[in-house]
């Protein structure tokens, strides 16, 4: 036979069982980082730490949301209730009375984006009913179609009616008030202004008895403890501002264009004038609220960093743990980059269940957090979120898609940076030392 006859096909090599071909975050990776998340005898330790960053992580993006949730409606609620009572933009004259109150007004609500534009008379006075020592209030005077065209007040009206306002010569006060000084409907109230009358023998006080037409509650206790609407006729006669009006306040379409309307509605007015905006008058209040918030979000953030903290602690454990294994795995070919990924995928897991779980009990909570509430003011026999402190009626809570998303990614991430570390050392284990004493 020739040379090339004798010589035979040389045999394959017969295939190895190497981990190295399997491709990232394979089957057999996302198998062994579940069997690590398994709970053994022997692994009691390792166990509890997982369970309590779970939880921690749970907990604090619940947290997170619940509280940020509940600024943002205190926030809004609040927001809602100032704008809806007061106006979104106040004129007060310079030169001289505002005597054309009424030519002034017409004029500013024909601007495109004024909803209305209304004369006020405004003055504090003592009140006083059937009990107690009497309080102060703030009296305004309007008309009755501006208060009729004020939704927060007209369609919050509990007992009697404004339809008659003008010519009841009568007062519309808040809830709390009438609950404070013990009047009703029909029931009559003293208002003392503070400029009294001159006469021979003195300044004596100006008093009137009014009586009360409604009731009105607006859910703000501020609100509803202090004011009293007053026929505008009425309010010139009782404050010594015959002809006139002390203010105009405008309410806008979208209160947040006071700075672009400012010019249209300076020149409408045809006259010198000084205009205030909401922001303005509110500035140290809603400045406040953002700084809490703010602090808040960064102090609550702990939470979920003391929960990846302890990602960090039971993987570190479940790496000394495993070092056998790890180094069997690297004998069968499995490469420091797929050791990596299992401890990552491992550790990770924990992160997103619990972001996961938290969320879910973000959001059940923040859909019945006002019967939460009322629960456990019951179970405690006190009253949490006090009207008479927190000026809200009904703990809000208002979620924001934006800010919640924010609040799972930074878990996320919390969670996942927590995880590079123990990975990290798992993969540069020596599978010769580990193995050196088996």
């Amino acid at each position: 036979m020739s040379a090339a006859g004798e010589t035979s096909a040389a045999p394959a090599p017969a295939p190895t069982a190497r981990l190295d071909g399997a491709g990232p975050f394979s089957l057999y990776e996302r198998m062994v980082a579940w069997r690590y998340l398994r709970s053994r005898r022997k692994e009691t330790v390792i166990s509890v730490i997982a369970s309590i960053s779970f939880v921690g992580i749970m907990l604090g993006v619940a947290t997170l949301i619940i509280v940020m949730a509940v600024m943002n409606g205190f926030r809004a609620e609040l927001l809602d209730r100032i704008l809806g009572v007061n106006g979104h933009l106040v004129m007060q004259p310079i030169d001289r009375p505002l005597d054309d109150y009424a030519e002034t007004a017409a004029r500013i609500a024909n601007v495109p984006g004024v909803k209305r534009a209304v004369p006020l008379v405004e003055g504090q006075s003592f009140v006083s009913g059937r009990v107690g020592p009497g309080t102060g209030a703030l009296v305004r005077g309007v008309r009755g179609e501006d208060l009729a065209r004020m939704e927060l007040v007209a369609d919050n009206v509990r007992q009697g009616t404004i339809d008659t306002f003008d010519a009841s010569d009568g007062v519309v006060v808040g809830s709390r008030l009438a609950q404070k000084i013990g009047v009703g409907i029909g029931d009559g109230i003293k208002l003392y202004a503070p400029e009294g009358d001159v006469t021979p023998f003195g300044v004596t006080p100006r008093m009137k008895v009014y009586p009360v037409t409604a009731i009105f509650e607006v859910g703000m206790s501020d609100y509803d403890s202090a004011i009293i609407y007053m026929p505008f006729g009425e309010a010139q006669l009782f404050y010594n501002a015959e002809g006139v009006a002390q203010t105009i306040e405008i309410f806008l379409d979208d209160p947040d264009a006071v700075d672009e309307m400012r010019p249209l509605i300076e020149e409408a007015a045809q006259r010198p004038l000084f205009l205030s905006d909401w922001r303005q008058r509110n500035r140290t209040f809603f400045s406040a609220l953002q700084v809490e918030r703010n602090v808040m979000f960064m102090i609550l953030t702990l939470i979920v960093l003391v929960a990846a903290l302890n990602i960090i602690s039971g993987l570190i454990m479940l790496v000394k743990d495993k070092g056998h294994d790890i180094a069997i795995l690297r004998t069968m070919g499995a490469t420091s980059g797929s050791v990596m990924r299992i401890f990552m995928m491992t550790g990770a897991a924990i992160g997103v269940t619990g972001t996961v779980a938290g969320v879910v009990l973000g959001v059940i909570v923040c859909l019945n957090v006002e019967s939460i509430r009322q629960f456990f003011s019951w179970l405690s026999g006190t009253t949490l979120f006090d009207p008479e402190l927190y000026f809200l009626s009904q703990l809000p809570a208002r979620m924001d898609f934006s800010e919640t998303m924010s609040v799972i990614l930074m878990a996320l991430v919390l969670s996942f940076l927590a995880t590079i570390f123990p990975a990290w050392r798992a993969a540069r284990l020596d599978p010769v030392e580990a193995l050196r004493y088996e």
